[in-house]
């Protein structure tokens, strides 16, 4: 009995203030939201419950909210692939036997704990249309430049090249993954006449397909809240209104910034963040659901 008192006090002791924090600032916010989203809400007057009129108007009248879920559903299609392809093909580069190779896992790691508005100025810069580093190269060879940060045709693509800069934290974790796969089923591949391609697609996607699973799962959940680089390129280049050329970077996390910074719809913005979140979960049980048929967990 004294045992199982001495053990709740050291639960009580350690576990209570975490559980405390979670309830005061995660638990409490997440459901004084979903309150709020039933409510229409300006800040300046008490919330006045409506149902679910906010919902009926995201889905039906709000002309911004349909156009920044196209936007973000194309950039996580395009991004997700990209990035996590870039990240396993460095990973596997890295992997082999090279001089320098903890310098060069080191400058390709550096970008990702660089801040998103850096990337965005640097970048902005790189591809400004007067006098930017890419139509200064372009013009070296003839080829004229185009507007690419202001074009609403190329806006987006620059935000996604912009974005692959961040495959550091995949690519670290490939890079462990890669360096558990056991040598000699290699060594067994290469004696039964397997090539390079046989042993990768053999050998290490089979082993490592729980990680491309963990990065693939984890970089559609990052591009599906992006905000602060959507936001810093928005500043960066001077845009009248957040998410422009012509609604071209108008993503959700910028979209119900907007709303609830920029409107003070916390009502509107609530329930924004609440068919986020419910999307979310939607596609993570997707990708689980699909993960079972091809990912290999081993014995």
């Amino acid at each position: 009995m004294n045992r199982r008192r001495a053990e709740l006090f050291w639960f009580c002791l350690f576990a209570g203030p975490a559980l405390l924090g979670f309830v005061a600032f995660n638990l409490w916010p997440m459901l004084d939201s979903l309150w709020l989203s039933f409510c229409q809400y300006e800040v300046i007057a008490p919330p006045r419950f409506i149902g679910l009129q906010n919902y009926r108007y995201l889905f039906t009248y709000d002309p911004s909210f349909w156009p920044s879920v196209k936007v973000t559903l194309v950039f996580t299609a395009v991004q997700v692939p990209l990035a996590i392809g870039a990240a396993l093909a460095l990973a596997l580069l890295l992997n082999q036997p090279v001089r320098g190779r903890g310098f060069w896992r080191a400058v390709y790691f550096l970008p990702s704990i660089l801040p998103q508005a850096a990337f965005a100025v640097v970048f902005g810069y790189i591809f400004q249309a007067d006098g930017g580093l890419l139509n200064r190269g372009l013009a070296l060879f003839g080829v004229p430049g185009t507007a690419w940060t202001t074009s609403p045709t190329w806006a987006l693509p620059v935000l996604i090249v912009i974005s692959l800069w961040g495959f550091g934290y995949p690519m670290v974790i490939f890079l462990a993954a890669l360096q558990d796969v056991p040598r000699e089923l290699y060594e067994a591949a290469h004696i039964d006449g397997a090539g390079a391609w046989a042993r990768f697609r053999h050998v290490t996607l089979p082993l490592i397909s729980p990680i491309i699973f963990f990065n693939v799962v984890m970089g559609v959940i990052s591009a599906l809240k992006v905000f602060d680089l959507a936001y810093a390129f928005s500043v960066a280049q001077a845009q009248p209104t957040p998410g422009g050329p012509a609604r071209a970077t108008l993503f959700y996390g910028l979209n119900l910034y907007e709303q609830a910074f920029g409107y003070f719809h916390m009502g509107l913005a609530s329930a924004m963040a609440w068919l986020l979140f419910a999307f979310i979960l939607v596609i993570t049980f997707i990708n689980f659901r699909a993960g079972r048929r091809w990912v290999h967990y081993g014995d």
